[in-house]
């Protein structure tokens, strides 16, 4: 028998969405990715998500978020989204072997940072290495950071870090930017920001103490190595939204968002909507996105009524 509605993924969106749909007594069924809770679970401190005055821990955020879901009746399995067919009702999802069919299906499931690959770099996450200069940047008051990468989202971090740091050292591997010419003025402008051309970072530094304590670069002309002091490192290389599955079945954008339609969470597809990273390649915040699940919800509900007896 088919769900009248299923919501895949766990983060912010997916969770809100479970929660409204599971009011309006839909009885969601929610398929968790292989990471539950999304991009938060890798959060330290979130300091600016309403209602938390003294911060809240990204997966105690996302732990409460799922026991709200779980007791208004959302039922949640495990398991990674393979394969989908949006052509006909009941939509059909098979996540990890297992067929599921539902009337309305909300996709929330989110955008993943590039990161860079490096070993120190994964040890540091949430240790003064960061990919949300919104997120965590207003812990670096007063420091010393490094933005990797050139391209407005590069930018657009330094600019915003450029407020409350001390200072901030974009590194970029070409000799010139890719960042659209507005912002590079207004990066240029800015005498606490400064550049390094040519370089790539390969290490930082130091996992051993637990922190951020610089970066070492390589120029990719040269091969020459320097060691950059620092406080926090922000990777700004892009996002991959997690939407494979949906080409050619959804439309999407040049860089795979979901396309949703002005002043909604509808899709190209009847009955299918969309909420938060997986659409906004914007602000990728937690609260956005938790407000984006609340509307794919409401908007699922409603369909559901016109079109699903």
């Amino acid at each position: 028998m088919a769900e009248k509605v299923i919501i895949l993924g766990s983060g912010p969106a997916g969770y809100t969405a479970a929660i409204y749909a599971a009011r309006a007594g839909l009885s969601p069924l929610l398929v968790e990715g292989l990471e539950p809770g999304g991009q938060l679970m890798i959060t330290t401190d979130v300091d600016n998500y309403p209602g938390f005055p003294d911060g809240i821990k990204g997966p105690d955020l996302m732990t409460a978020m799922r026991r709200q879901a779980e007791r208004f009746g959302t039922r949640i399995t495990t398991g990674n989204v393979t394969a989908a067919n949006l052509k006909k009702r009941p939509f059909k999802i098979t996540a990890d072997g297992n067929d599921f069919s539902c009337g309305a299906l909300i996709v929330a499931t989110g955008a993943a940072a590039r990161w860079m690959g490096l070993p120190s770099e994964e040890a540091l996450k949430g240790k003064g290495v960061s990919a949300c200069a919104t997120c965590d940047g207003f812990f670096f008051k007063g420091q010393d950071v490094v933005v990797v990468g050139g391209g407005d989202t590069a930018l657009e971090e330094a600019l915003y870090l450029a407020n409350f740091t001390k200072s901030v050292v974009v590194v970029h591997r070409r000799d010139e930017l890719r960042a659209s010419k507005v912002m590079q003025d207004a990066a240029k402008k800015k005498p606490k920001i400064s550049f390094i051309w040519d370089s790539i970072v390969t290490e930082i530094k130091d996992p051993s103490e637990g922190k951020v304590t610089g970066v070492v670069l390589k120029n990719v002309k040269s091969g020459g190595s320097q060691t950059i002091p620092c406080d926090g490192v922000f990777v700004a290389i892009g996002h991959e939204p997690n939407t494979a599955v949906f080409k050619n079945q959804l439309a999407l954008d040049e860089k795979g968002y979901i396309i949703t339609k002005p002043g909604s969470a509808k899709t190209s597809v009847d009955g299918v909507f969309a909420a938060g990273d997986a659409a906004d390649h914007i602000y990728r915040q937690a609260v956005t996105a938790a407000g984006s699940g609340c509307m794919a919800a409401l908007d699922a509900e409603k369909w559901l009524n016109i079109h699903i007896s």
